[in-house]
């Protein structure tokens, strides 16, 4: 099976692999670098915008590029209060070579309110990277790593989102 995941961060692309792997075999992995067209801190609608832009770009480099796959997979993360207070969450879409596409999203994890403005004026990674005392820590396990003591990972949280993404899929006639 051949996949693009629209990005080059290593924490989504094993995210995507760990996703699929549970369903499917001989799962091949290739991440490309496309943009999201939104801030770097997308905010509410602006997470799902910033997924599909992803989509949309990865989907032209595929036909630009003569790439044949069988999934496009893209995810989005950002800060929303559309259910009250802030939280952090992430979308994922799944594109079939049939043009189906389907949506999934990570758990949601809380902001202290001290630093809302500021994730929303950088980006989470920043203040994370700042809070820790580490750098680009968004790459690999991800701020929720520190927050959670080591439980969950953004690995955990991108796998996650695929998955539930990934259920129309796996599920045929009965869930599409």
């Amino acid at each position: 099976m051949k996949v693009l995941v629209g990005s080059k961060n290593e924490a989504k692309i094993e995210g995507a692999k760990r996703a699929l792997e549970k369903y499917y075999s001989n799962v091949k992995i290739e991440g490309i670098n496309v943009s999201s067209n939104v801030h770097d801190e997308p905010v509410n609608e602006e997470i799902y915008l910033g997924a599909k832009n992803r989509m949309d770009n990865l989907v032209k480099y595929a036909d630009e590029n003569n790439k044949k796959v069988d999934y496009y997979l893209t995810i989005e993360s950002g800060i929303t209060n559309l259910l009250g207070d802030y939280l952090i969450i992430s979308i994922a879409l799944i594109r079939d070579s049939k043009g189906t596409i389907s949506m999934g999203t990570s758990s949601g994890y809380p902001v202290s309110n001290k630093y809302i403005d500021e994730i929303i004026n950088t980006d989470l990674g920043k203040v994370m990277d700042k809070l820790f005392t580490k750098d680009k820590i968004g790459s690999n396990l991800g701020g929720i790593s520190y927050l959670t003591h080591n439980v969950i990972t953004r690995v955990d949280l991108t796998e996650e989102a695929f998955i539930m993404a990934l259920t129309k899929f796996i599920n045929g006639n009965l869930w599409q």
